[in-house]
């Protein structure tokens, strides 16, 4: 983690501000890459992540934007209610699970509501590099769509579209039936997500061309899976007791084992652990159904297992 000031924070539309953050120092950040997303320190034990949405090309700042949760758990209220311009804050470097297939040859970004971030970064890195991409925002009003203005501008008035009618968001026809080297990328309430990846795969595009950024992991579902198991530390041999309603992290974490880990819902990817035994039973929403099928990597954080032990090469 290091801290960064706050250079600027915009009203960008109803119940969303940016926030525009530097190195005090004016050292240049981290580079980045598009769809890439951080984690912001905000104090009580609250880390957060947020996409970053500026251009990948510049080094002296980073953007991120943040929707006012309605049930907020602490991070959207805190950073529209006590974080203004001159503050410090802590962050962490950027990490990436959303990038571009540098393969592709067209790109499709879809964004509903808050989802523009990650793909705004998109378009700034396509655009930028003369690829071919449309940006197709959904929101539920022109007041609630975020960075109308910049999208007005060149160079992405052309590649964008916006909708704020349910009856024109019609999916199957903005994306059309799939091309080898086209990849779609999709970001914002899971409804949305859901249902514009059904759409794709309706029409016959291949998961390998569908890409998803989720903010939450969606409310846990009782299963067969939810009773005790068996963890197992490859570099010791300690074998420790995971009860139903612990994860794994916690149970590690008390006995001196640190994972690093963030969301805590496994939709960040901080905390993937591998796994040398035992077959997972995946909760995150970071590895795809081919990673999960291979078994060699986990997220203790919210995963558990189908087998009475995992051994893990810790």
């Amino acid at each position: 983690m290091f801290d960064v000031t706050v250079t600027a924070k915009r009203r960008e539309a109803e119940g969303i501000y940016s926030f525009e953050l530097r190195r005090a120092d004016g050292a240049e950040l981290p580079p980045f890459a598009a769809g890439a997303h951080i984690d912001v320190q905000l104090g009580d034990g609250l880390l957060r992540q947020y996409s970053l949405c500026n251009s990948p090309r510049e080094r002296h700042r980073y953007v991120i934007a943040v929707l006012r949760e309605p049930a907020s758990r602490g991070g959207s209220s805190t950073l529209h209610e006590r974080i203004e311009v001159g503050q410090r804050l802590s962050i962490g470097e950027p990490r990436n699970l959303f990038a571009l297939q540098a393969q592709g040859r067209r790109h499709l970004l879809l964004a509903g509501g808050i989802g523009i971030t990650p793909l705004l970064s998109m378009a700034h890195e396509l655009a930028a590099s003369g690829a071919d991409f449309e940006l197709h925002y959904r929101a539920k009003a022109p007041t609630h769509a975020a960075f109308l203005e910049l999208l007005d501008d060149a160079p992405f008035s052309a590649r964008t579209s916006r909708y704020f009618a349910r009856a024109d968001f019609d999916v199957a026809r903005l994306i059309g039936p799939p091309q080898a080297d086209s990849h779609l990328y999709v970001c914002g309430p899971e409804s949305f997500m859901a249902h514009v990846l059904d759409s794709a795969r309706a029409l016959g595009w291949a998961d390998a061309q569908l890409h998803r950024e989720h903010f939450a992991a969606p409310l846990p579902t009782a299963t067969a899976n939810d009773g005790s198991f068996e963890v197992q530390i490859a570099s010791s041999g300690a074998v420790y007791q995971i009860p139903a309603e612990r994860s794994v992290h916690k149970v590690l974490e008390e006995a001196g084992i640190e994972i690093p880990v963030s969301c805590c819902q496994g939709i960040c990817g901080a905390c993937l652990t591998p796994v040398l035994e035992g077959i997972p039973d995946h909760r995150d929403l970071v590895l795809s159904e081919e990673e999960q099928a291979e078994n060699t990597l986990f997220t203790p954080c919210c995963s558990r297992a189908k087998s009475p032990r995992l051994v893990l090469d810790l």
